[in-house]
């Protein structure tokens, strides 16, 4: 197939487009490439296979999408930290790109949107498909806009993902699991703020294999949403920390300060494991890769106005 991966270059993005890669297919890369092309620089082995095209999401048109048979919607300001940082770039690419690309779609071009568990906010039932969402952050009220359009196209599936951990040509940082490894290894100590509050956690490897799973199952998930992950990592911050202890020696400080991310869900994810998927890294296998690369690596984390 003719593939177009927007936001190509990016921590999930290079990923995608490299499994997708390995598959035989053609992948068209469409990023704007504010974090530098090093990092995608590597995916020159599959040329001619692989194209790319350095245009911001916002300004897509449809002589980029027309040359595909499906695309991958990953394009967008991703994150609490980076939506709260860039608030008008954060409604301008996660709705109004997310807008623009839809109506770039012919009717059969197959349409994966990336969404996020995020948009469920606080709840204190199961968080199910069908069931109400809470968006509380700047990022999860785009996220679900941006949904909610993709959805009124008719060759559809939106996979809504827990947040992902583990190590990746263009990485992130701001991810939970990753920041707290980070600071873990960096300075032997993790302030939690609402330790009791509950999150869901999925490797990027798995993230892979759910946007794969929608591209090979397409026509049993179109139309619909799907919630991407395991109740197995359904954690709170405290048990993440207690994870992230077994494996290196720090100090805990359990603060009474609020998280201005006021997140805490259950997340069912029975609906995807119907399909047969089941993550396969486990949280540890990531702690373990995070503290590898913590070891060698001292990142830096700016926050750009865009």
């Amino acid at each position: 197939m003719k593939i177009l991966v927007t936001g190509g270059a990016g921590y999930k993005g290079l990923k995608l487009a490299q499994a997708l890669l390995e598959r035989g297919h053609e992948v068209t890369i469409f990023d704007n490439f504010m974090y530098g092309m090093e990092p995608a620089l590597y995916l020159f082995q599959h040329y001619p296979r692989v194209s790319f095209v350095a245009k911001d999401i916002r300004n897509i048109a449809e002589s980029d999408v027309a040359p595909h048979e499906c695309v991958f919607h990953l394009a967008g300001i991703s994150g609490y930290p980076a939506c709260e940082a860039n608030p008008h770039s954060a409604q301008m690419i996660n709705v109004g790109g997310t807008d623009r690309l839809v109506s770039c779609l012919g009717k059969k071009q197959l349409l994966i949107y990336a969404s996020t568990t995020s948009i469920y906010g606080r709840s204190d039932e199961w968080c199910t498909e069908d069931g109400p969402v809470h968006p509380a952050s700047l990022y999860a009220v785009t996220k679900y806009e941006g949904e909610k359009r993709c959805l009124e196209h008719a060759n559809c599936v939106a996979l809504r993902f827990a947040t992902l951990f583990g190590v990746a040509p263009r990485m992130r940082w701001d991810l939970m699991p990753n920041d707290f490894v980070m600071r873990v290894v960096h300075e032997r100590a993790l302030v939690l703020f609402d330790s009791r509050s509950i999150r869901t956690f999925l490797h990027i490897d798995d993230a892979i294999r759910g946007y794969l799973l929608a591209l090979d199952r397409a026509a049993q998930m179109t139309g619909q949403v799907f919630n991407v992950g395991t109740e197995r990592m359904n954690l709170s911050k405290r048990q993440l920390a207690e994870r992230i202890k077994q494996h290196a020696d720090f100090a805990i400080i359990d603060s009474e300060l609020t998280d201005p991310d006021v997140r805490n869900f259950l997340i069912s994810f029975k609906k995807i494991a119907a399909l047969d998927y089941q993550p396969q890294k486990s949280l540890d296998d990531g702690i373990r890769e995070l503290i590898a690369l913590f070891r060698v690596y001292r990142p830096t984390t700016p926050y750009r106005i865009i």
